[in-house]
């Protein structure tokens, strides 16, 4: 007797009556495949994925990393010619440029030269950074002190001193994806243009429910989605974003990732569990043979450990 259809997450969930208890009739597997044909083909039309946009670009991931890190890294040349680097909370502006608040600021002359490291460690596995290099200004302008005491007060809970703020002009913004990666330079007006990740203030959440709860659904994705000549251990989800997600899968060979796109962007988290509710449905029909594969497997796995 086939085990029930799965369904992921906690919402959207199908009710039980409309899994299957048994193995379905013919007819049944096809009004099924038919429905998910219909809804893949009308989520496609809606926002389909480009196949040369499987990931955001460096600039869109680095305005993440920037909008969801609390603190980072300030480096200074000192009066007395020693490089000086101190930690400092901040807050992005509208254009991803930092502002720092610094309770010592004089360590730095006016429109010093600096750079801001920033770091976000996604699931205990990987750690995108971004270094942005500039002047470190002190901002007059009250609006703009104004509006940056408003992000402050959003992402920390508490009023700022406007006496501390200090702002970076951003003039050049280094990505890299994580540790012991080639960093990847970014253009300034790519980065001030980039929007972050849509699912960023939820992505977290909806890693650690399916690594938690849903971890054979996550390792049936992989299987039916993947190509791959190893035996998977353990696979787990890493991050997920508007173009797709992100694996470690975990073998005798060593760990290795691998990018999975959904088959449209998605910009909610109704839309995120939507495509993975959808995604390990038909997972789980192939594998039970109820249905041909309707996707192109992934073939790309990079050996990280």
């Amino acid at each position: 007797m086939p085990s029930p259809s799965p369904s992921l997450l906690s919402s959207p969930r199908p009710s039980p009556a409309t899994l299957f208890p048994r193995k379905p009739s013919l007819s049944a597997v096809s009004t099924a495949r038919r429905g998910i044909r219909v809804v893949a083909a009308a989520a496609a039309a809606a926002a389909p994925v480009s196949a040369a946009r499987t990931r955001p670009s460096a600039a869109e991931v680095a305005r993440t990393v920037v909008e969801l890190a609390p603190s980072g890294t300030l480096s200074v040349v000192g009066p007395d010619g020693w490089p000086l680097g101190v930690g400092a909370r901040f807050v992005a502006d509208a254009a991803g440029a930092p502002a720092l608040c610094l309770a010592a600021g004089g360590f730095a002359a006016p429109d010093a030269r600096s750079s801001f490291h920033v770091e976000f460690r996604q699931s205990g596995a990987r750690t995108p950074q971004c270094t942005m290099l500039g002047a470190l200004t002190k901002p007059s302008d009250e609006s703009v002190l104004k509006k940056l005491s408003t992000r402050w007060q959003k992402k920390f809970g508490e009023e700022i001193d406007q006496d501390l703020l200090y702002l970076i002009s951003v003039e050049r913004i280094l990505h890299i994806e994580d540790f012991n990666e080639d960093g990847m330079w970014v253009v300034p007006s790519e980065y001030t243009d980039a929007e972050p990740d849509p699912l960023r203030n939820f992505a977290e959440n909806i890693v650690e429910e399916m690594n938690s709860k849903h971890a054979e659904d996550v390792h049936r994705i992989y299987s039916m989605y993947v190509e791959s000549d190893f035996q998977a251990a353990d696979v787990k989800l890493i991050w997920v974003d508007r173009l797709g997600f992100d694996l470690h899968v975990r073998s005798g060979e060593g760990v290795f990732a691998v990018r999975i796109p959904f088959s449209r962007e998605v910009s909610d988290e109704k839309g995120v569990k939507s495509s993975f509710n959808m995604m390990s449905h038909h997972a789980w029909e192939v594998e039970k043979s109820y249905a041909s594969p309707e996707f192109e497997k992934v073939q790309f796995l990079k050996k990280v450990r």
